[in-house]
C-alpha cells in the first residue's frame, strides 16, 4: 500500500507568508499577547535561512532512530548501542566529499573525519554533551539522490533531560518534515500520540516508521500496521503514512519503500515543499493568534462591564499568580530537600562497601613497593589513593548518576502537573468568562542535565612531617603506618563519596530551581498576555475586528491554491 503526500499548491507564498508573518507580530506586540513570542521567532528564522527540508528522525529512545538512518546511508556513523546513546543533534545531507563540521556552543567550529561523528554525538563519549556541542554537520556523496533535504539525528525522547535548546522536543518547531520511529514490538504509546499532536501545529509531513520488523512475522507485520493505523485514526481523527523498517532483514526491501513513499516525493518537489510547509507553520500561528484576538474582542465588548469585575472571575483564586508562584516554590524546596538524603543513601548502601574493601585491596598488594622515609612513604600514598581514588570516585559518579536523579525527575513531573492543572483552570475561567478558549500553548520545561562535578582528595596527616621525617625510625613504625594509611583509605572512601552526593545535590537542586524558574515565568507570561487584553482592549472594538479580519484575509490568501510561486 502506497502513501502518496498530499500534493502542495504553488503560490506566491514566501512573500504573503513574510507579510502576514509581520502581521501576527504587530497584533501580537499591540495587544501584549507574549506567548506566541517563540513560534514567531522561528518563523522569521525559517522565512530567511538556507532553502533546505530538514526531515527529523523523531521518538522515544532506544526506538532505533540512528539505526535506521545508519541504514539508509549505507554508513556506520552515527552512534548506537544497547543504552540511550545519542547526545547531540546531528544533520546529514549531501556534500561533494566526506567530512563533518562540528559546531559548538561557544561559535567554534571544527572539521573532522565523518568515523570521528561518535566522539562528538554519542553518550559514552560526550557525556551529557560536556563538550558543548550545538549540532554536527555532517556531508556525504552518498546523499546526492536527495537533493534539497537534510536528515537529522535527535536525542530519544522519554527522558527529562534536555542538555541544550535544540534537541528533541525543542527542536521541534525547526521541523520541516518527520519520521516518528517507534518500536514495531510495542503499542502505540501516549507518549508518541502527544509528539504526533505537538508536530501537527509545525509541519504537514508525518510519518511513522515502525522500527524493527523483523520481529514480527509478516501476518503480525500487516496486523500491527492496520492496528496502528486504526488507533492513529481513533485518537487523531487522521489518517497518517505508516511504514515498516527492519536493519536486520529485508532491509534494501523497506529502504526502498521509505525512498519511494517519503523522501523522493520530498526531493523531488521540494521548492514546492518548502513553500507547502513554510504556509503550515504561519497558519497555525495565524490560528492561534486569532485565538487570542477573540480574547480581546470579547473583553472589549463587554467594556460596559466593571473591568475590576471581569479581572475577578478570570483571576479568581485558583489561578491567583502569588498563590501558583508559592505552590511552585514549594515543590522545588521539597524536593531538593530530598535530594542530598537520596544520594548519600544510595552511595552507603550499594557503593560503598565494594569500593572500601576495592581500594584495600589494592592497597595491600601496593604498599610493599614503597620504599623510604615517612615523607617519601607519605606521598607515595597520597599520590596513590588521589589517582586510584579519582578514578573510583568519576567512575561512581559517571556510572551511577542514573540513581542520583529521583528528585530532579519527581520535581519536574510536580511541576509539569501543577502548570498544566494551572493553565485547565485559567481556560475553563476565561471560556465561561469570554466564551473562547484559550490558544494551546507550548509549555516544555527544559531541564538542564547537571556536569559531573570535580573530584578532591584530602591530606593523610593533619601533621607536616617534612620537617622532622627522620626522627621517626621506619624499621620501627612502618606496621604503624601502613595500618593507618588503610584507615586511612577507609575514611577517603567515606568523605569522597559523602562529597560526591553533595556535590550532585548542588548541582541537580540548581536544576530544580532552574525549572522552578522556567514554571513560573511560563505562569507569568500567560497571565501577562490575558490581563494585557482585559485593560488595553477597552473601548477598541473595531480595531480589534479590523485586526481579525486582516488576519482572516492574509490566512485566506496563503492558503489560495492554483497560484505561481
Amino acid at each position: 500500500m502506497g502513501y502518496a503526500f498530499e500534493q502542495p499548491e504553488a503560490g506566491p507564498v514566501r512573500n504573503e507568508a513574510s507579510d502576514l508573518l509581520a502581521r501576527i507580530q504587530e497584533i501580537c506586540r499591540q495587544f501584549g499577547v507574549r506567548s506566541l513570542d517563540r513560534r514567531i521567532d522561528v518563523c522569521r528564522a525559517l522565512l530567511t535561512r538556507t532553502q533546505v527540508i530538514d526531515v527529523a528522525i523523531l521518538g522515544q529512545f532506544k526506538a532505533g532512530k540512528s539505526s535506521f538512518l545508519n541504514s539508509l546511508i549505507g554508513k556506520s556513523i552515527l552512534p548506537v548501542g544497547v543504552v540511550p546513546v545519542t547526545t547531540a543533534i546531528t544533520r546529514l545531507q549531501y556534500g561533494k566529499r566526506e567530512r563533518a563540521l562540528v559546531s559548538h556552543y561557544d561559535g567554534r567550529q571544527t572539521e573532522v573525519d565523518c568515523t570521528a561523528v561518535e566522539e562528538f554525538t554519542s553518550e559514552a563519549r560526550n557525556p551529557s554533551n560536556r563538550k558543548n556541542v550545538e549540532v554536527v554537520d555532517v556531508e556525504l556523496p552518498a546523499l546526492a539522490k536527495y537533493p534539497g533535504l537534510r536528515l537529522v539525528d535527535t536525542p530519544g525522547l522519554g527522558s527529562v533531560f534536555k542538555v541544550h535548546m535544540e534537541t528533541s522536543e525543542n527542536w521541534l518547531p525547526e521541523v520541516g518534515a518527520a519520521l516518528l520511529a517507534v518500536s514495531a514490538d510495542r503499542p502505540l504509546g501516549q507518549n508518541d500520540l502527544e509528539l504526533i499532536r505537538g508536530l501537527r501545529s509545525h509541519t504537514p509531513r508525518i510519518v511513522l516508521l515502525l522500527s524493527k520488523a523483523d520481529l514480527l512475522s509478516p501476518s503480525q507485520q500487516e496486523e500491527v500496521l492496520e492496528f496502528f493505523s486504526a488507533a492513529l485514526r481513533r485518537e487523531l481523527h487522521e489518517e497518517y503514512p505508516v511504514l515498516l523498517y527492519s536493519t536486520r532483514t529485508g532491509t534494501e526491501h523497506w529502504k526502498q519503500r521509505v525512498e519511494e513513499e517519503v523522501l523522493n516525493p520530498l526531493a523531488s518537489k521540494q521548492e514546492d515543499e518548502l513553500r507547502h510547509i513554510l504556509r503550515h507553520k504561519i497558519q497555525s500561528l495565524g490560528r492561534d493568534c486569532l485565538s487570542y484576538l477573540q480574547i480581546a474582542l470579547q473583553s472589549s465588548l463587554q467594556a460596559d462591564l466593571d473591568r475590576d469585575e471581569l479581572r475577578r472571575k478570570i483571576f479568581d483564586e485558583r489561578v491567583n499568580y502569588d498563590l501558583m508562584r508559592d505552590q511552585l516554590a514549594l515543590i522545588a524546596r521539597e524536593n531538593a530537600h530530598e535530594t542530598r538524603p537520596l544520594i548519600k543513601s544510595y552511595l552507603e548502601t550499594t557503593q560503598e562497601p565494594q569500593l572500601k574493601n576495592k581500594l584495600v585491596g589494592a592497597l595491600c598488594r601496593e604498599i610493599p613497593s614503597w620504599r623510604g622515609n615517612i615523607k617519601q612513604m607519605t606521598r607515595s600514598y597520597e599520590e596513590w589513593v588521589e589517582e586510584s581514588l579519582t578514578e573510583e570516585i568519576e567512575r561512581v559518579s559517571r556510572s551511577e548518576q542514573e540513581h542520583f536523579m529521583g528528585t530532579l525527575r519527581k520535581a519536574h513531573a510536580s511541576l509539569t502537573r501543577s502548570l498544566e492543572a494551572f493553565r485547565t483552570l485559567l481556560n475553563q475561567n476565561v471560556e465561561q468568562v469570554l466564551g473562547v478558549p484559550l490558544a494551546e500553548a507550548e509549555w516544555k520545561i527544559e531541564v538542564a542535565e547537571p556536569r559531573q562535578p570535580d573530584i578532591k582528595i584530602g591530606r593523610t596527616f593533619d601533621f607536616h612531617f617534612d620537617s622532622i621525617w627522620f626522627l621517626i625510625p621506619m624499621f620501627l613504625f612502618r606496621p604503624l603506618v601502613e595500618k593507618h594509611f588503610m584507615n586511612q583509605a577507609y575514611y577517603e572512601v567515606e568523605v569522597n563519596l559523602s562529597r560526591l552526593a553533595a556535590q550532585w545535590e548542588e548541582r541537580i537542586n540548581k536544576a530544580i530551581d532552574a525549572m522552578k524558574k522556567q514554571a513560573i515565568r511560563y505562569i507569568q507570561d500567560e497571565l501577562s498576555t490575558i490581563e494585557a487584553l482585559l485593560s488595553r482592549t477597552q473601548g477598541q472594538t473595531g480595531e480589534i475586528r479590523r485586526s481579525m479580519e486582516a488576519l482572516r484575509e492574509g490566512l485566506e490568501r496563503l492558503s489560495q491554491p492554483g497560484r505561481e510561486g
